[in-house]
Parts: C-alpha cells; sequence; structure tokens
C-alpha cells in the first residue's frame, strides 16, 4: 500500500483547526467519562463532586504528564535549549509513559482530595484506557508518524517522506494489542474473574500487558530519529516499559498476597 499525504486537521471551524490528533485525545477521555459514570453506579465511590471535577484533573494530568514525558524521554537536549518550546503544545510531542505518569500521580492527588480509594479508582480507569490508546494510534497512522521499520512482508506501506521502501504499519499493530486486544482482555477479567474484586489486580494486568504488549510491538517500529537505539537494538520505549512490568506483577501479586496477611 502506498499512502498518499493526509492532512493532520480534520476540520475546521472558522481560524480554528481540529486536528485528529485532538479528537483522538477527546474521544478517549469521553469514554473513560462514560465508562467511570457507569461503573460509579454500580460501586458507588465517587460523590457528585467528584465526578464532576475528574474531567479537569484527568484532562490536566494527561497533557502535562505527556508533554513533560516527551521533553525529559524523548528531546532533553533540544527542549532545555529551546525552554519556551516546552509549552508549546501544538507543535506535536506527547509521550505515553509520560501521560500515564501523570495520570497516576494525578489521581493520586485526587483520590485524596475526594477520600477516594486509589486502587479502586485506578481498576475502573484502567479498562478505559485502552480506548483511548486505540484512538490515539489511529491518529498517529492517519498523521503519518511514529511508523514503523522497512520491511519485505505484503502487510508493508509507504509512508510520504520515509523513503521508498515499504514499512510496518506500527501504528496499527499498536492500535490491535494496546487498544482492542488489551480493552478485551480486562473487559473480560472484569466481567468474569473473581480476581477483578481484589483492588489492583485490574491496574496490574493493565501495566503488565502493555508494557508487555509495547516491548514487542517496539521491535517493528523505527525508533524515534533524535534517538535511535540506546544499546543492543533496545529503544527508548522498550526501556520504558520494562518499570510498568515491574510495578504490574507487584499489584497482582506482592501486594495482594500481604494485603490478605
Amino acid at each position: 500500500m502506498i499512502l498518499s499525504p493526509i492532512s493532520p486537521v480534520a476540520f475546521s471551524i472558522g481560524p480554528i483547526a481540529i486536528r485528529w490528533y485532538s479528537l483522538a485525545y477527546i474521544a478517549g477521555i469521553l469514554f473513560g467519562l462514560f465508562w467511570l459514570k457507569k461503573c460509579n453506579e454500580k460501586e458507588r465511590f465517587l460523590s457528585k463532586e467528584a465526578y464532576d471535577d475528574w474531567l479537569v484533573w484527568m484532562v490536566m494530568s494527561i497533557l502535562l504528564g505527556g508533554r513533560f514525558g516527551y521533553v525529559f524521554f524523548y528531546n532533553s537536549s533540544y527542549f532545555f535549549s529551546h525552554p519556551l518550546e516546552i509549552f508549546a503544545f501544538w507543535h506535536g510531542g506527547m509521550s505515553f509513559h509520560g501521560g500515564l505518569l501523570g495520570s497516576i500521580l494525578g489521581m493520586w492527588l485526587f483520590a485524596k482530595k475526594y477520600k477516594i480509594n486509589f486502587l479502586q479508582l485506578t481498576d475502573v480507569l484502567c479498562t478505559a484506557a485502552p480506548v483511548g490508546l486505540f484512538f490515539g494510534r489511529l491518529a498517529n497512522f492517519v498523521n503519518l508518524e511514529l511508523y514503523g521499520r522497512v520491511t519485505d512482508s505484503r502487510f508493508g506501506v509507504i509512508f510520504p517522506d520515509a523513503g521508498d521502501l515499504p514499512r510496518h504499519p506500527s501504528q496499527l499493530y499498536e492500535a490491535f494489542l494496546e487498544g482492542i486486544t488489551l480493552f478485551t482482555i480486562l473487559l473480560l477479567l472484569q466481567k468474569f474473574s473473581r480476581f477483578s474484586k481484589e483492588r489492583g489486580f485490574l491496574s496490574g494486568m493493565f501495566l503488565t500487558l502493555y508494557g508487555s504488549f509495547r516491548i514487542l510491538i517496539e521491535n517493528f517500529r523505527e525508533p524515534d530519529q533524535q534517538i535511535g537505539f540506546l544499546f543492543s537494538q533496545i529503544t527508548m520505549g522498550q526501556l520504558l516499559s520494562l518499570p510498568l512490568i515491574f510495578c504490574g506483577i507487584f499489584l497482582i501479586f506482592f501486594y495482594r498476597v500481604n494485603k490478605k496477611k
């Protein structure tokens, strides 16, 4: 498949340009709001005030975490030389791992303010998170960014501005594994697993599975140009995903065992 250039702008309202990536963020966060409401109707762990405030907390946590994660993990030398560019969100540049850290910190502060069980909140939100990941990876594909390595597979895609050789559509691989597959697994565990009633289990499964899927797909994805391989074919995405797996295993096993004791 040979792709033609696609406009990153979905539509415009007067002078305001709405980008596909913005729509992906909006869709993911709105689904999270819907999912939170649905789960709260059963568990009743959020007050009306907390539910009404959650959207602002979540948006700020994702945006600040994602941006600062990109700055420090992927392009620190440039941004330290151009510090004002750090706040130029409209120029692009977000990191999932940074957004995840920002979300964890933001939701921990949110839980403390409203006296909510932190892991009960994250167990709900982590089930909805893959939907946002799915839309985000589709937006990466439409934006013709974060494409894969050169391949002779029949699934190869020739991206504009990426040479004449076919490459893995790694954005679609990620949309399938980190989005559809991860959401399906977590949903089934939430509905049918007795362990899902134990705080931290679903959060641990999310961290473990996402980290594993990301490490796998990074083998097909072109490393970031400004970084390349860190060492021995290891990418920054793989390095940042390892702690997620360790934290996930801790939540699944060690935390649960000690809590029972």
